[in-house]
């Protein structure tokens, strides 16, 4: 395995993160592609062809919904000769010049890049990626999705699911992850997060989901809950901000 060179990560909203290692760029789930602040490129959120195409340059995309997935993103295969999409099954087949659609439970190696799959809990898949001797988690929507007004066995089937899916990384190592955090779950908006650092080692979590309520931030670094790992959550404030990870 090559040797750890960090990383440079963006938040582009929601759920979508840009990933810069040493010779890759990485963007998952990127639907928001309109600038909110001032800035341009990156820092605003929002993807320039010409900040990233000097990398190998993948796309990925873990299912259809549109928080996740804008198939604008498709119109950069015009633009960026370097670039390999890595799409969810359910998104289907796009006029695209490379393409892989992901399955769950599956394996992918993409231009030196590792690429495993879990069944999402919702739609599509999570995505485990090694790069640049790093390995990197996004959930996209695989989570404890726990609703108060669905009947009880609905919450105890979608708890095994997912327990299911996470045991499946026991006491595996991420350098960072990205998770699920969705405040309108009440107090199981930190389930899916607690049941995974309480499963995987994690170096450093990025929360998503959380609709851009940064509120989200004071409840966990305040929840008792979350006292075993709190010095590894990352705390984000706006789109566009970069976090570097040294290794």
């Amino acid at each position: 395995m090559p040797a750890k060179l960090g990383a440079k990560i963006w938040y582009l909203a929601h759920s979508g993160f840009a990933v810069q290692t040493a010779g890759n760029f990485l963007v998952f789930d990127y639907s928001n592609p309109a600038p909110c602040k001032e800035g341009r490129g990156l820092k605003s959120g929002v993807i320039d062809q010409e900040e990233i195409s000097k990398f190998n340059v993948m796309f990925f995309a873990s299912h259809a919904h549109g928080d996740h997935f804008n198939p604008e993103i498709l119109e950069l295969d015009k633009k960026i000769k370097n670039l390999h999409f890595v799409l969810s099954h359910d998104i289907g087949r796009r006029r695209v010049r490379n393409l892989t659609l992901a399955h769950p439970n599956q394996e992918y190696q993409i231009n030196g890049v590792f690429v495993r799959t879990l069944e999402s809990t919702d739609e599509g898949v999570a995505f485990i990626v090694e790069v640049d001797g790093l390995k990197i988690y996004h959930a996209g929507d695989l989570n404890w999705w726990h609703w108060e007004d669905e009947p009880d066995e609905e919450n105890q089937a979608m708890a095994r699911r997912y327990k299911g899916q996470i045991d499946m990384l026991k006491d595996e190592s991420f350098d960072f992850a990205f998770v699920p955090v969705d405040t309108r779950l009440s107090d199981a908006y930190l389930w899916g997060l607690d049941y995974l650092m309480g499963t995987v080692n994690v170096n450093m979590v990025f929360p998503m989901h959380f609709w851009e309520n940064y509120d989200v931030f004071d409840s966990l670094f305040s929840d008792e809950r979350t006292s075993r790992y709190r010095d590894r959550i990352v705390r984000i404030s706006h789109r566009g901000e970069r976090f570097v990870y040294s290794g």
